[in-house]
């Protein structure tokens, strides 16, 4: 049954490489259990890590593993100074229990160096610290770690630099000495021969043989007897020890040093990766470009080949897509059958797999899912060929393809909105529609039944010309209503892309005076006039559609100026395209209202208190016909007032056969 955590109680275990660290790690579970307390394990990661054997580094990742899996929660910090950043960190995360493991050997002398579980003690003094005795085991794998053969690697490298460096120090002693400078100073110059060795040199053995060598050549050439290891005084056998002694702690601190500086050189690349994937993460737009951003940061942090096995929507694994370091040459094939499994697994479990696993007991790669809250996106696999990461580049790695499954998730998210947003504005669309049809269109209707009533009820008594007028509003009622269907058709089938233009090739000047013989009949009450080029235009288009487009902004016209207003119709040839415009000398269309004439029933006001009915279907079909033509409807001013539409058709070139 599960327990809640205590928020108030935190307990902090230390990891270390040592053979009976589980135990202590064990201890603190139970404690944790007990207390219902979250758990931390801490690892201080020293500066010489790169010394440390592979034997230690396993076990290392052994322990950590240990943690992990028993519901810690892992931090790693950098450094040498183990007790003050055990207490530090202790500090700062708000722990009240530390688990330390402490070796059952007694301490010596009095001017031993405090131990690390004393040094924790006094550091924290307000934290209860628990300690964990380590077996016998452990005294004899920190013997062994700490020798010093273990970390020594010489090359020949080193070997060259520190004798030329010493053939140098010689040299420039052998100068000063006839200038006549004073010993210390050739003193200086050996040590600092000894200064640029430990810098220079990556095995640490080259700064201490250099430190005798310079004690010995010292006395070799500079101290009389001259070439001899004897000397006339006795002073000098201080100098001698004193010389040693600074040429070794120079050594030593330039060693630290630059120790320092290539794992902090190290751990800033490593940090920048984490930077890195972050900034790439936020400018991707896919989920390919998501999976193709993080395969390339882990080959960047691990220089190992990653496979992405992508999820699809229904939840099963896709085929594994894999990814190389830029240097590596080899090439496998598509990912097998079990690497197929396993990633399923994976999936399905959201746990990581292939890390000695009883049922995937696959050392050779590990799969991590990528997931965030109840959606997973998909398995990356990191191909490890049986060397564990350090603990470091671990919790990166995870971080990494934690920001992974939030880029995913954030497309996600951004795609359902925008789905979200188009299914309101559909809506929108459909509430403004049914409201345009039930208001615009009853007006006609109530019109033609009321002129249908009387003609019914009192036929006999009504005399020709009121017969004929209501006959004509009847008409006029039913064509309004008639180029609304087509209108409504026309639009959805352009919105839907199911309209097929039947092109052909069409003189333009013939198109424009039929046109203008199907235009509304209250044209005449305006003066309307056509300016046709004085060549036939032939132009590729669909003849119907075009002289919809026509009749519309024609109609527009009509509809939106005073009785007796100009209408200008003109068609002339521009360069190769036949262009046509619809102007007029009404009272032309406000600024504010121009970026919205072509935008589905806008109608300006949207009130048609003066009797001009219409959905604002005519400007967006208009623009939707022309720009299936390859043209493009754009509105200007007509100087000095009014409004002029036009549009652009291009010119159909015609062989000439003779």
């Amino acid at each position: 049954m599960h327990q809640a955590t205590n928020t108030h109680e935190r307990i902090l275990v230390c990891v270390s490489p040592a053979p009976s660290n589980q135990t202590v790690i064990a201890a603190a579970v139970k404690l944790a259990e007990a207390f219902h307390a979250a758990l931390t394990a801490i690892y201080i990661k020293p500066t010489s890590y790169d010394s440390m054997s592979d034997k230690d580094r396993a076990r290392l990742q052994n322990n950590i593993r240990f943690a992990e899996r028993h519901g810690a929660s892992v931090a790693t910090i950098v450094g040498n100074d183990v007790p003050a950043q055990i207490a530090e960190y202790a500090h700062i995360s708000g722990t009240t229990k530390i688990v330390l493991g402490r070796s059952g050997a007694p301490k010596r002398f009095f001017w031993n160096k405090p131990t690390l579980t004393e040094q924790v003690i006094l550091n924290a003094p307000d934290i209860d610290v628990y300690i964990i005795p380590d077996s016998s085991v452990d005294l004899k794998h920190k013997r062994q770690r700490d020798h010093l053969a273990d970390r020594i690697r010489p090359t020949w490298k080193d070997t060259l630099i520190t004798v030329l460096l010493l053939l140098a120090a010689i040299l420039i002693g052998l100068l000063f000495d006839r200038v006549g400078f004073s010993e210390a100073n050739i003193i200086t110059v050996f040590i600092l021969s000894v200064l640029i060795i430990s810098v220079m040199t990556v095995s640490p053995l080259y700064g201490i043989l250099g430190s005798l060598a310079c004690v010995l050549l010292f006395n070799w050439f500079f101290i009389k007897p001259r070439f001899s290891f004897h000397t006339y005084e006795p002073e000098y056998a201080v100098t001698f020890g004193i010389m040693l002694i600074a040429s070794l702690i120079t050594g030593t601190l330039a060693n630290k040093l630059k120790e320092n500086a290539r794992q902090s050189a190290r751990e800033a690349y490593r940090v920048k990766v984490l930077l890195d994937t972050n900034q790439l993460l936020q400018k991707a737009d896919s989920a390919r470009a998501v999976l193709q951003i993080t395969a390339d940061q882990i080959i960047s942090l691990l220089d190992c080949p990653v496979t992405v096995y992508p999820l699809s929507p229904g939840g099963n694994i896709g085929t594994g897509l894999r990814f190389y370091p830029r240097d590596s040459e080899a090439r496998d094939e598509a990912p097998g059958k079990k690497e197929l499994e396993i990633a399923a697994w994976v999936a399905a479990n959201r746990q990581s797999a292939g890390r000695r696993m009883e049922k995937y007991g696959s050392d050779s790669a590990q799969y991590h899912p990528i997931c965030m809250g109840e959606n997973c996106y998909g398995v990356i696999s990191v191909r490890l060929d049986g060397k564990a990461p350090e603990s470091f580049v671990y919790s990166m790695t995870l971080s990494i393809l934690g920001q992974a499954a939030l880029a995913l998730d954030n497309l996600r998210n951004a795609a359902e909105k925008e789905e979200a947003t188009l299914i309101a504005r559909n809506e929108q669309l459909r509430s403004n529609l049914l409201r345009s049809i039930s208001h615009d269109i009853r007006t006609p209707l109530t019109s033609i039944s009321g002129n249908a009533s009387n003609l019914l009820a009192r036929d006999q008594q009504l005399d020709p010309q009121t017969r004929r007028q209501i006959f004509s509003d009847i008409s006029d009622d039913a064509e309004w209503l008639i180029g609304l269907v087509e209108n409504l058709l026309s639009i959805s089938r352009i919105e839907n892309g199911r309209m097929k233009l039947s092109l052909s090739t069409e003189v333009m000047n013939d198109v424009l005076t039929e046109a203008i013989r199907h235009v509304d009949r209250n044209a005449k009450d305006h003066s309307l006039s056509l300016q046709n080029s004085d060549e036939p235009l032939l132009v590729r288009m669909d003849a119907r559609l075009i002289m919809q487009v026509l009749i519309n902004l024609i109609n527009n016209a009509v509809k939106y100026t005073q009785p007796g207003s100009e209408i200008r119709v003109r068609c002339e040839k521009q360069q190769k395209a036949a262009c046509v415009s619809v102007c007029d000398n009404g009272p032309g269309i406000p600024d504010e209202m121009k970026a919205h004439v072509f935008e589905l029933f806008y109608t300006g006001s949207g009130m048609v208190s003066d009797g001009r009915r219409g959905l604002g279907l005519g400007l967006p079909l208009c623009k939707s016909i022309i720009e299936a033509h390859h043209g493009v409807l754009t509105l200007a001013d007509n100087r000095p007032t009014g409004c002029c539409f036009s549009f652009c058709l291009p010119l159909e070139e015609v062989e000439i056969h003779e």
